[in-house]
């Protein structure tokens, strides 16, 4: 092998050996998103230590500083919300177990080194990355020009807000949760120019944002679609039922535009969006996808066997009376017709 590939090579024999070490040698716990809750003892320890964070990279912080000759302004982008983040899934963590205790001393402020020189998430989740990087390679973030190099979970996930959907269950509270994801980079010029490539038009100029409204003028009721479904709902390939969505980001040319991929019986929503509702909410009432019926109305997707039958028996009743109806009044015509030519 020659240095690259060598380097290669141990870079994935690395990722693979703690994959391992995470799934099974270890048997430490892993509290973010875990099914095991964190023991009161040790949730309490790491509130604690936050606290010392919060004192600064808190609005409360910022608003009254514990030292007066900190400048409190270059903590604008670095400003957590200690209430949101103990809901979060990494909120029952030490700060530091991201940020290394190595660069935040207790000298303030901290070397440069510390934003830059976080804990990368493929340290705890090592196996989750090895299945979900080939994905995230196919993406259109990755294939666009200089943007692939710029992206870090952290871009889409935020690791101090984001609540795992499992853990979410509401579907109005996933969808502005994943929707604002989305939305904080496609629908804002400047998050978005951090990432946009050069433009192919103006030479020294990035390229400009598309107006998210005008690209999605095929799809009816645009505002009532993105509080009902998340995007990734059409820009993801289709997974088997029970599998995480996936992280191949689609491009408009390859996104979902079939209305009947959700609006059918068969509706892709199951194993998407309400994928961990299913199991509870399967088939109650009798209505199809009664998960879905749940919380939002789906033209297509939200029906009951029993009442289509009953209302198709109607409309061919309806019918037959209409027809028997016409029928009676035609043979009446006739009849009184013959009668009045006898007379």
């Amino acid at each position: 092998m020659n240095q690259g590939e060598n380097k290669v090579f141990s870079t994935w024999c690395q990722r693979i050996f703690g994959a391992l070490l995470v799934a099974g040698l270890c048997g430490a716990p892993v509290h973010a998103g875990s099914d095991s809750p964190i023991d009161s003892e040790t949730l309490a320890k790491n509130r604690k230590a936050n606290e010392v964070c919060f004192a600064c990279h808190s609005p409360a912080g910022i608003a009254k500083p514990p030292s007066a000759d900190l400048d409190m302004s270059k903590l604008a982008d670095s400003r957590v919300d200690p209430e949101i983040f103990n809901k979060a899934d990494h909120g029952v963590m030490d700060c530091r177990q991201c940020h290394s205790s190595k660069h935040y001393s207790a000298e303030y402020p901290h070397g440069a080194a510390g934003k830059t020189e976080t804990s990368p998430c493929n340290e705890c989740h090592a196996a989750k990355q090895l299945r979900l990087e080939p994905q995230f390679n196919a993406s259109v973030h990755a294939k666009v020009e200089g943007v692939k190099e710029k992206f870090t979970c952290n871009t889409c996930h935020d690791v101090h807000v984001n609540v795992l959907a499992l853990r979410l269950k509401d579907p109005a509270k996933i969808v502005e949760q994943d929707n604002h994801g989305c939305l904080a980079c496609h629908n804002s010029d400047a998050t978005l120019a951090r990432f946009a490539p050069a433009s192919d038009k103006t030479p020294g100029q990035k390229k400009a944002r598309p107006d998210i409204d005008t690209i999605h003028e095929w799809l009816p009721n645009t505002k009532a679609h993105w509080k009902a479904v998340r995007c990734v709902e059409c820009h993801t390939p289709e997974v088997a039922a029970g599998k995480m969505l996936s992280h191949e980001i689609l491009n408009k040319e390859k996104a979902e535009k079939k209305c009947l991929t959700c609006h059918s019986a068969d509706s892709s929503l199951k194993t998407r969006l309400y994928r961990h509702m299913v199991k509870d909410e399967q088939q109650r009432l009798g209505f199809t996808n009664s998960v879905i019926l749940s919380n939002s109305y789906v033209i297509g997707a939200t029906r009951h066997p029993q009442l289509d039958t009953i209302v198709i028996g109607f409309i061919v009743l309806t019918l037959a009376g209409v027809l028997g109806h016409g029928a009676v009044r035609f043979i009446a015509a006739l009849r009184r017709r013959k009668n009045g030519e006898k007379q």
